[in-house]
């Protein structure tokens, strides 16, 4: 049974940047709770005696730990893909795609089919598939398939490239842009083999940045949330920079607002924004969307209030079209990544969030009440309890709990507006851009992408907090990543306390000898980096998708464009499944009920220019999402 390690030249031990000492709990229990994780979870530690610190594969502490157990078999039925740089999807043998979707693809038949020289128009775009789709996932009913998809933002320099100069321009361009973000939802159906939008049908839906949502949980009402719009703080408009996503065991869809900051700019240059706006990236100047050219709210130095509005994770009946959208505060507000959401063996709803961005948090949130298989579930996300993650050296980890006693805030509405700052007040560790959480659905485990981080061990976060190289973060200038993963103690999410290892660190061996050539079960016909999107199919089989440099040269030689690649949680093994166009994103995964298709995101391909994907020729590249089945009818995998 082989190790796997981390090369250990340049990860630097941590000791001295380490106070901490980790949660008060007895040695000897912990190693037995440890001990026990290992023989329930699968786990094998060679380093026997080494106590919890045996479940770090990296270099935390100066030694190399554990090693997963590796079988003789292989979950894996298809043969790897090889890296490559080509302008289309690459699958295994034995595998087919197809396009179900594309940016401008009309939900109703009254909208126009997408023009490619003029690129659409404010009409033609509220009744189309959005731009840069992102999370997603299907909910099935009978013989209906509702499918919710993220769209993200927009390729300005595409969406706009019949203007000069690339960005919008008048109202109309305002229009369209705000129209291509928020969720598409949809009913697709599969018919000769082919997956399909059925247009016109009454589950179609456009969710956008202009659309009314209700603020729910701690926050709702808060001074914070109030406008000259709405004075109640109750009622917000729109939701956009919609990133991952989550789903909920009562059929609903999460949406993750994201990179909210960027649309919001000021029409007096020397307006001073709050410290508060400034912590979370609101500026006097936004990213080009131009959105206070016609709507207000988005000039700061007028309504400085809007963006605490902004920042959530979004509720949405997919089935039913004539809801309002709820967002839920009490899981906080940050740059969220996706929604991972479990039921704890006790009924209670956990859910575990990432803030994505260099040196931001990793949180969970735990409702108050239980979760009533049939019964009435709709306001399970509306209170609860939110935490932060400390990591500490040797493998054990804490929940650090964020409420007005722990942050010296005023009340629980100012810690799920500024949760940025409560996090920052409680000492959490600064991560390496917390992306997508999964959890294993066979057993009491999770996994988080850490994407990437140049500024690991080089200078602070945002809010000023270090971000010292060691514990789950364990190299400087880290530009390839690594996934991390947790168990809960004795097994329940909503325990204070936890064991973590590194499931694996992205490099390139090709190129480093390092631990930049990542962890042992990374070599030159796997490699990769910037894990991004995460999740597991029913079978337990971990997907991993990325969203990273493609350049194929330098420190990425070899690996191509971005991938999505197919791993074992048991024994440590990672294979390439299907490479994207280039210059794309590989985000969003979900499966069809009977799980023979799986439906794949492919975001922003050609965005500096280099690509057609999917049209060929002459065609505007297009975000997509694909389907990909097997030939001969089995499962994916």
């Amino acid at each position: 049974m082989s190790e796997i390690t981390v090369k250990p030249e340049n990860v630097k031990n941590i000791d001295n940047h380490s106070a901490d000492a980790g949660p008060v709990v007895k040695e000897a229990e912990f190693d037995q709770l440890a001990e026990q994780a290992v023989s329930r979870r699968g786990f094998l530690s060679t380093c026997v005696g080494l106590g919890a610190g045996a479940f770090v594969m990296g270099m935390t502490s100066g030694f190399p730990m554990n090693a997963l157990a590796k079988s003789t078999g292989s979950r894996m039925t298809f043969s790897a893909v090889a890296a490559n740089t080509l302008d289309t999807i690459t699958v295994p043998k034995g595998y087919s795609w197809s396009i179900l979707a594309s940016w401008g693809d009309p939900l109703w038949s009254r909208g126009a089919s997408f023009d490619h020289k003029t690129r659409g128009s404010g009409e033609s775009q509220e009744l189309a598939f959005g731009d840069n789709n992102d999370g997603m996932a299907l909910f099935s009913m009978g013989d209906k398939n509702i499918f919710a998809v993220n769209n993200e933002y927009v390729n300005q320099k595409i969406m706009y490239g019949n203007r000069e100069s690339k960005l919008p321009e008048n109202a109309d361009d305002v229009r369209k842009g705000k129209a291509a973000h928020g969720v598409s939802i949809m009913e697709v159906a599969q018919k000769n083999g082919q997956w399909s939008i059925v247009k016109d049908s009454t589950y179609n839906r456009r969710i956008t940045a202009d659309s009314d949502m209700d603020i729910t949980g701690p926050a709702s009402g808060h001074d914070l949330l109030k406008t000259k719009a709405d004075p109640t703080g109750t009622r917000s408009k729109g939701t956009w920079n919609n990133c991952g996503n989550g789903r909920t065991p009562w059929g609903t869809y999460l949406t993750c607002e994201e990179n909210f900051n960027g649309y919001f700019s000021s029409s007096d240059e020397n307006y001073q924004a709050s410290a508060e706006l400034t912590r979370y990236g609101v500026k006097n100047k936004d990213r080009g969307y131009n959105w206070a050219l016609t709507d207000e709210r988005f000039d700061i130095s007028k309504h400085p209030n809007e963006p605490n509005r902004v920042g959530y994770i979004v509720e949405i009946d997919p089935m039913d079209p004539t809801s309002t959208p709820k967002k839920r505060t009490a899981l906080g507000r940050f740059k969220h990544e996706n929604a991972e959401l479990v039921v704890a063996d006790n009924g209670h709803v956990v859910v575990y969030l990432g803030d994505d961005e260099r040196g931001e948090f990793l949180y969970k949130f735990v409702s108050d009440k239980k979760y009533k298989k049939g019964g009435n579930n709709t306001s399970l996300l509306e209170n609860g309890s939110l935490y932060v993650a400390k990591f500490y050296d040797g493998g054990k980890g804490e929940w650090l709990a964020l409420n007005p006693k722990t942050t010296g805030m005023k009340s629980q509405a100012e810690v799920c507006i500024h949760t940025r700052l409560a996090a920052s007040a409680v000492g959490a560790t600064t991560m390496d851009r917390p992306e997508w959480v999964a959890a294993n659905p066979n057993k009491a485990e999770v996994y988080c992408a850490l994407t990437n981080n140049k500024n690991r061990g080089v200078k602070p976060n945002a809010g000023g907090d270090l971000t010292p190289v060691g514990g789950p973060n364990p190299r400087e200038v880290n530009n390839y990543g690594q996934i991390v993963r947790w168990l809960p103690k004795a097994g329940d999410h909503t325990a204070d306390e936890f064991i973590w290892d590194l499931f694996v660190m992205a490099g390139n061996p090709a190129v480093h000898k390092d631990a930049y050539a990542g962890s042992d079960n990374i070599d030159a016909s796997n490699m990769f980096n910037s894990p991004d999107g995460i999740a597991f199919d029913k079978h337990g089989t971990l997907w991993i998708q990325t969203d990273g440099k493609y350049s194929n040269k330098g420190d990425f030689a070899g690996q191509g464009n971005n991938q999505m690649l197919a791993a074992d949680p048991e024994t440590g093994e990672i294979r390439r499944f299907m490479v994207g166009p280039k210059e794309c994103e590989v985000t969003g995964i979900t499966w069809s009920a009977d799980t023979k298709t799986m439906f794949v995101g492919i975001q922003h391909p050609g965005e500096k220019g280099d690509s057609h994907f999917p049209g060929g020729g002459d065609s505007v590249p297009r975000s997509s999402v694909i389907a990909i089945t097997k030939d001969d009818g089995g499962y994916i995998g």
